[in-house]
């Protein structure tokens, strides 16, 4: 259960309290972060991973240190960061269908 928490981008795990602040201001006075900041941050953690996860497997086939658990970790933990990043997506896209559907 460890590993999987791990493996979740830490602004995805944490919660989200938008600002109210206008487009463009990334914190508030209170310290709260903007839906377009917490996504981006979302986003660089999950190419982050996969850099990291992409360098493990380079070193295990290049003979490097690093053993052949870490390297799955390393790519299991990209892989469902990802997973969950496109789940995201899907969601706020089909939030967004269901909002150009609408009949004003």
């Amino acid at each position: 259960m460890n590993t999987i928490q791990n493996a979740i981008p830490t602004s995805i795990a944490t919660p989200l309290t938008l600002s109210g602040q206008g487009p463009g201001t990334a914190e508030s006075p209170q310290g709260t972060t903007s839906f377009k900041d917490f996504l981006l941050q979302s986003i660089q953690e999950v190419n982050t991973m996969q850099q990291s996860a992409d360098q493990a497997v380079e070193k295990l086939a290049g003979g490097g240190d690093v053993s052949p658990a870490e390297v799955l970790t390393a790519v299991q933990k990209a892989d469902v960061a990802f997973r969950m990043m496109m789940q995201i997506r899907n969601k706020i896209t089909q939030a967004y269908e269901d909002l150009q559907n609408v009949r004003v």
